[in-house]
């Protein structure tokens, strides 16, 4: 059986959009959680009243994406019959046809593989980056430098893959975008729940990273699609999320680097985010 784990919050017209998406997939079986994060916009009474084979857990406060998401991961490894893969998804996705199935297919014949991501695409068609390399320094000073970044861009060097990677069959990747991830439970429980140490940015990194240090496959599977908005709920808490996003980049070099690299990295962070 597939899980899906939506955090939701003030995005009640995303999520509706996809909720929609995901009662049209045919999968079987299909259970799906979503984590409304005090909301003000009447997202849980549209969960309730027009999805109510839906099951919502309605907060009373915004407890962040991260625990939001171990809350339902939780919840699904406690029970009896546990689903045998889980799907985080964003709200502001919609679910191509075929897509839920098609990842599905790909886990099944690559038993190994504890975490997928699909091909996302822009609300236009075009190709959206969902997949990455693990980051070196180099994507680090790609993103504060001026210079390098009019350069190099969207590179090998930062991390991306090509549009002909993406226009080929699947693919071994560092991380897929925590956009739209499916992950195997037993991955899971081998090594361990999102760290909550990430309020948000760089749990997936983190994930996939402890996922290949346990040997554990992380790719992506182009033939399945999704429609990414992006940033629908972070833009609603720019300035905060901005902090949040290099306080987890600086948090991720720490746990997984060694001690020159970790201080190339912090010397690399814009001054006025060093003390977060």
């Amino acid at each position: 059986m597939l899980a899906v784990v939506i955090i939701s919050w003030n995005v009640r017209e995303l999520l509706r959009g996809c909720l929609r998406s995901l009662a049209a997939q045919n999968v079987g079986p299909l259970r799906i959680i979503v984590v409304d994060s005090a909301s003000s916009d009447g997202s849980a009474m549209m969960v309730r009243d027009e999805f109510p084979w839906v099951e919502l857990e309605a907060l009373t406060e915004n407890i962040g994406y991260v625990k939001g998401n171990n809350l339902a991961l939780r919840r699904l490894l406690a029970d009896l019959h546990p689903p045998e893969f889980v799907w985080l998804l964003n709200p502001d996705t919609i679910v191509q046809p075929g897509a839920a199935a098609t990842l599905l297919a790909f886990m099944r014949e690559h038993v190994r593989c504890g975490l997928c991501g699909p091909q996302l695409r822009n609300p236009d068609g075009s190709l959206q980056h969902g997949a990455f390399a693990l980051p070196g320094l180099a994507q680090l000073a790609i993103d504060v430098i001026p210079r390098l970044q009019a350069r190099l861009r969207d590179t090998s060097l930062d991390g991306r893959y090509s549009a002909q990677q993406y226009a080929g069959g699947p693919f071994r990747i560092g991380s897929p975008l925590g956009a739209a991830m499916l992950v195997r439970t037993a991955a899971i429980r081998e090594i361990g729940l999102l760290d909550e140490g990430f309020e948000m940015y760089c749990e997936e990194l983190d994930w996939a990273h402890r996922m290949a240090d346990a040997n554990w496959e992380v790719w992506c599977e182009p033939r399945a699609s999704v429609t990414h908005f992006g940033g629908a709920s972070s833009a609603q808490a720019s300035a905060r999320a901005e902090r949040l996003k290099w306080r987890s980049r600086r948090r991720y070099y720490d746990k997984h680097y060694h001690f020159i690299a970790r201080a190339i990295a912090h010397a690399l962070i814009p001054a006025r985010f060093r003390a977060l």
